[in-house]
């Protein structure tokens, strides 16, 4: 099949050319505009107690006032606020008002009660029309009400600045470009300088790149289509990750095709005969990894959480079309470059040194691969066992965001002057959906929850539904929303609200606590749910390629033991030697994600040579040497390369992509360096021909030298 493909493609090179132009150019002229969600309750399904709550809110406390922006007061020496500030606070707050701003619904001027117990800060909440949330006007709102209050607050002594949801979301959304950026910057440098070395050419260097082009708009398109076809939520950070995905899976699978090509010429092929054979040999390969890793992207549609739902098919769709431009426009565009000119200006590319190190290392797995063996799957365990440490905390806004961001400093000033749980309280709703409260039983049912340990208080008075059926208790907590502690102080007070609600009524706690509160149990739906189906599926795939029941098994515990290690070490970075509370909570999931099932490609590409190098008669210690010798140096490069391209996720600023960065490089390295490049050869060679049961049957009883297909290369450095 892949042989054909390749003979199709090079026959008919400009016309696959030309229509991967018109199309990457059709998709993005037509496809709609997406915007990126900020705001975590929307990634929930509605069955959870904290949307519940929110449709609550929405239902019986329609013109409730719901706090978008922060604006925080304080001196600029750091004193106590004066009777003269609090007059330049009023005007600011009237000029403010004056100005009517667009979105921006009503401007609180402090009160006693919004000052802090010392007297250093105070806060004036800004109400901004909640429907457009998700729109550039309601960011476009904070940021006038940022520049335009500074104005104001010019020649006082006050230092103003705006927090809360609004201004979170203007700095994430310059946070985020920057991010992008950087990102793409980043990996463009890293794959270009380590492929042009790699193959000693400038032209070769830029190709993956190039090529990667064509894919990002194409899929960029398609994921526009979808996203709005299928009312999908899109992450901030799926950009990011769009970026490297492409680049990196697509430099993954230029990597593939380019050396079995050079390897072709060097066998004596012409140039579209080398490109048609290279297709022939690695498509398979290639396909089976792309189908890897889009099952497992897939697969996301089964969680709960809209952050992926969305993600997973946007990532499915790019591991596609990446594939598709692989197996099609990268051989046509091969095939109509002169094979000099790719490599040029290297002079050497068709002579293959001796005694490279690939040679050597295929030399000591074929020689000892159960030493070999219990050395690297010893450093798998013992990685994996510090992943027992593992901490998750939910706090996003901190961890998408560089800590000098305004909307961050005032987050910490909040917690300073005011209990940490004050600028986001919880609120409990009781309600009898339908006939009126008794109002002595709401006395009671405060008190109660006053109780409830981490509640730092519960408002004297509650707010009562017109209708007399829903009383609102806005309940404070003891610490910042976000933290773990708020979390269980939710769990505690959710427990009290349900036991302590009069008969006839139900209680349901909402806020930004509740809502990580059911991310932490829809996480938990995902991890039941999505990693053994997505194991399963992956196991199929491996199981039609290699047609054996015996070689995905092991390959799948080699993968598995690659993601607890890539946790164990992402938590003795961050926790053990750093000093994170904990890592991101979506942080095992994109673990899975590029580790699991990116990491799988490695395992694929040195399999399918082993099975290769055993279908032409090798006996299993052979054929572990050759594989590593012939597919090592594709492993090495496209996992180095992957694996810096996910560092520079560390040049960001923030503590998310940090801990992102760190994990999938270090993943990817111990999936390429590891796993593919000893632990998966030395357990087949091990095994032998049970590897490859039940289609072992297939395979020639005797060495190489009963086929004489072909003779033995020489090894290769890269």
């Amino acid at each position: 099949m892949f042989h054909r493909l390749g003979h199709f493609v090079v026959k008919r090179a400009w016309w696959v050319i030309i229509a991967w132009v018109i199309a990457s150019i059709g998709l993005a002229a037509f496809a709609p505009k997406m915007s990126a969600s900020t705001d975590e309750s929307e990634f929930l399904p509605k069955h959870y107690e904290s949307i519940r709550a929110s449709v609550l809110q929405e239902e019986k406390f329609p013109a409730e006032f719901s706090p978008a922006a922060i604006l925080l007061f304080e001196r600029t020496d750091g004193g106590a606020l004066t009777d003269t500030d609090k007059a330049d606070m009023a005007k600011v707050v009237k000029g403010l008002t004056d100005e009517h701003i667009p979105l921006v619904e009503q401007v609180i001027p402090p009160s006693p009660q919004s000052t802090s117990k010392d007297g250093h800060y105070a806060m004036s909440m800004v109400s901004i029309d909640k429907t457009k949330m998700q729109t550039d006007e309601y960011s476009d709102a904070a940021k006038k009400l940022r520049d335009d209050g500074k104005k104001l607050a010019e020649g006082t002594a006050l230092k103003y600045q705006v927090g809360g949801q609004a201004a979170m979301a203007l700095d994430q959304k310059e946070s985020s470009s920057a991010t992008d950026a950087i990102t793409m910057v980043a990996t463009v440098v890293l794959i270009v300088v380590i492929v042009g070395v790699i193959f000693r050419g400038i032209l070769v260097g830029w190709l993956p790149v190039l090529l990667s082009l064509f894919p990002m708009i194409a899929a960029s398109g398609l994921i526009a289509f979808v996203t709005k076809l299928f009312d999908l939520k899109s992450s901030p950070i799926a950009s990011a990750i769009q970026i490297v995905v492409i680049l990196g899976v697509g430099t993954d699978y230029f990597l593939f095709l380019m050396f079995r090509y050079r390897e072709r010429l060097r066998a004596g092929d012409d140039r579209k005969s080398a490109v048609a054979n290279g297709v022939g040999r690695v498509g398979e390969a290639i396909a089976s990894a792309a189908g890897a890793v889009t099952v497992a992207f897939a697969v996301l549609l089964l969680s709960e959480l809209g952050m992926f739902t969305a993600l997973g098919p946007a990532l499915a769709i790019s591991v596609i079309v990446t594939a598709l431009a692989s197996l099609t426009l990268t051989p046509a565009l091969l095939a109509v470059i002169p094979a000099k000119a790719t490599f040029w200006p290297g002079r050497k590319w068709m002579e293959e040194p001796k005694g490279a190190r690939f040679h050597k290392l295929g030399n000591a797995v074929g020689r000892r691969p159960g030493l070999i063996a219990v050395v690297s799957g010893g450093l798998l365990v013992i990685l994996s066992l510090a992943g027992l440490g593992y901490q998750g905390t939910f706090d996003m806004a901190k961890s998408m965001m560089p800590k000098d961001k305004e909307s961050m400093v005032v987050m910490d000033s909040l917690s300073k002057g005011f209990s940490a749980g004050a600028a986001d309280p919880t609120h409990v709703f009781l309600t009898t959906g339908g006939g009126k409260l008794d109002p002595g039983a709401l006395d009671g049912f405060g008190a109660k929850l006053g109780q409830v340990p981490g509640v730092a208080g519960v408002a004297p008075e509650q707010k009562i539904s017109q209708d007399g059926s829903t009383a609102d208790f806005t309940v404070t907590l003891k610490d910042a929303a976000a933290s773990n502690a708020a979390i269980d102080a939710v769990t505690d007070l959710r427990s009290t609200a349900h036991s302590a609600a009069p008969g006839g009524t139900e209680a349901v706690v909402g806020g930004t606590s509740s809502v990580y509160k059911d991310i932490n149990l829809a996480m938990t739906h995902d991890y039941k749910l999505v990693f053994p189906v997505a194991g399963l599926l992956i196991l199929l795939i491996l199981g039609l390629q290699l047609r054996s029941v015996v070689a995905p098994w092991y390959l799948m515990a080699s993968v598995g033991l690659g993601f607890a290690a890539t946790l164990g070490a992402t938590t003795v970075a961050f926790l053990k030697i750093g000093t994170e509370p904990g890592l991101m909570f979506m942080l095992p999931i994109f673990i899975y994600l590029f580790v699991v099932a990116i990491g799988t490609d490695y395992n694929i590409l040195i399999i399918a040579r082993l099975r290769e190098e055993a279908r032409e008669g090798r006996s299993p210690r052979e054929a572990a040497k050759e594989a590593v010798r012939h597919a090592g140096p594709t492993v090495a490069a496209a996992g180095f390369i992957l694996a810096a391209s996910f560092a520079t996720f560390m040049l960001a600023g923030n503590v998310l992509f940090a801990e992102l960065g760190f994990a999938l490089a270090i993943g990817i390295v111990l999936a390429a360096f590891v796993m593919a490049m000893f632990f998966t050869p030395a357990i087949t060679a091990l095994l032998g021909k049970k590897a490859w049961w039940p289609g072992h049957g297939a395979m020639p009883d005797h060495g190489p030298e009963a086929i004489g297909e072909r003779e033995p290369e020489p090894a290769g450095r890269f």
